[in-house]
């Protein structure tokens, strides 16, 4: 194979943007469809899929903050009101959210953990595919997504968990570079 210098870039210089930078446009319908069949290419044990998408988009948006913020509310009845009110906003400036969902369970081949790790590869996939198409990403997870309650009333189902919900839409600031970890502090190498 030849060296792809334009991917190899990009991989370099991949960032976040966070979802209160992301706004309208957001993805159209036809690039929402070729972000979610990027993210299914993943390494998948099997052929599982073992994940499923839940869209958030338009008025959804603000109807899922005002659940969140009632759950919270019943939740920490000590929090104050701006505390509770962001909660309105989590799925708010970007255009859209995806939540990533992870339906793994039990193989007679394949662990758990492997489907699980195939789910967050399509989490990852999704940011990559994003940004392929001129978009910025954010991935995050927040209480919500480990919340029985929350989460089923996101879209989780029996024996599912969020492993992300990616915000996105399209940049409003300029992206800063920040540190990064030394891959050689990382690593060894196994001598026997």
């Amino acid at each position: 194979m030849t060296v792809n210098t334009a991917l190899r870039n990009y991989l370099l210089s991949r960032r976040t943007v966070t979802a209160p930078f992301l706004a309208e446009p957001g993805p159209s319908p036809e690039q929402l469809a070729e972000m979610l069949t990027i993210a299914c290419r993943v390494p998948d044990h099997g052929k599982l899929a073992p994940w499923r998408f839940v869209v958030f988009a338009g008025e959804a948006r603000q109807q899922v903050g005002d659940r969140l913020y009632e759950l919270a509310k019943a939740k920490w009845p000590e929090r104050n009101e701006d505390q509770l009110e962001a909660e309105r906003n989590q799925f708010l400036p970007a255009p859209v959210t995806i939540g990533v969902v992870s339906t793994a369970a039990p193989h007679v081949k394949i662990p758990e953990f492997e489907q699980l790790l195939a789910a967050g590869n399509v989490a990852f996939n999704l940011c990559h595919a994003a940004n392929a198409l001129g978009f910025g990403a954010h991935w995050v997870t927040r209480w919500f997504a480990y919340d029985a309650q929350a989460a089923a009333m996101l879209g989780a189902g029996e024996g599912e968990r969020f492993v992300a919900f990616v915000h996105i839409g399209t940049p409003q600031t300029r992206l800063e570079e920040r540190d990064r970890p030394d891959p050689t502090a990382l690593t060894t190498y196994w001598r026997g």
